[in-house]
């Protein structure tokens, strides 16, 4: 059984539907639930839920940001060339324009987080299994 197990339900925002349109740029499964959906609002706020051991690609964001505001479970923030992070409800990760990153659930929690992002997003290579598990033992 995994831990968290709540946070497939919705702790303060509903998971949304699984997370098709970017499915691509995720290894194992996610949810996406849109927040705002103001076309006058140039930011994009969603809440995203990670199955155990699910996690995005590399990534980018140009000409912006990402804030990551967690609500559930356990998760990993990496920087590239940065030790990752353990994260939990409560954290909070900004990400500024350009730094190459990922993050995801750890491999037997769910997650969930708030992603407030500006600007264009760049995927990237997957996150390996080697990368993932050297970032899980670092983060403990």
């Amino acid at each position: 059984m995994s831990k968290n197990e709540a946070v497939k339900q919705g702790i303060i925002f509903p998971a949304g539907p699984k997370n098709d349109a970017y499915a691509k740029y995720f290894k194992g499964q996610s949810y996406l639930q849109g927040l705002v959906a103001d076309p006058a609002v140039n930011v994009g706020v969603g809440n995203v839920t990670f199955e155990p051991g699910c996690r995005n690609n590399w990534h980018i964001h140009h000409d912006g940001y990402q804030i990551l505001l967690v609500t559930g479970g356990e998760g990993l923030y990496q920087e590239e060339g940065k030790p990752a992070r353990h994260l939990v409800p409560g954290d909070v990760v900004v990400t500024h324009d350009g730094v190459k990153h990922w993050h995801g659930a750890t491999k037997d929690s769910w997650f969930s987080h708030i992603a407030i992002t500006a600007g264009t997003p760049e995927w990237l290579e997957e996150v390996s299994d080697a990368q993932y598990k050297a970032a899980e033992e670092g983060a403990k």
